[in-house]
């Protein structure tokens, strides 16, 4: 994974396991109803999954990313910001 490239569920799955110790499918994280804590990652996980993330993609993910309940809560935010650093429109206006 490298900056500009967005991030998948296969890469998060495999981020989740090297940050987390927790072997997931990415189905698993792609369904709409998952949580974190369901799965077994809890909070110090993801602190290591966004650290790591940040380190590879040498972007600030911010806060929202570190509290980030689902997996797909954290992919939107990761992805939102590599488009923000691309430079490609969100669909939200700045200072809105």
């Amino acid at each position: 994974m490298t900056t500009g490239t967005p991030l998948t569920y296969e890469t998060l799955a495999t981020l989740v396991e090297q940050c987390a110790g927790v072997a997931l499918r990415p189905a698993e994280l792609a369904d709409p109803e998952a949580v974190f804590k369901d799965l077994g990652v809890d909070s110090l996980g993801t602190l290591g999954i966004v650290a790591e993330l940040e380190n590879r993609l040498g972007v600030q993910l911010g806060k929202d990313a570190e509290e980030a309940a689902a997996p797909g809560e954290l992919l939107a935010i990761v992805n939102r910001r590599l488009a923000e650093e691309a430079g490609a429109p969100t669909g939200t206006p700045k200072g809105a």
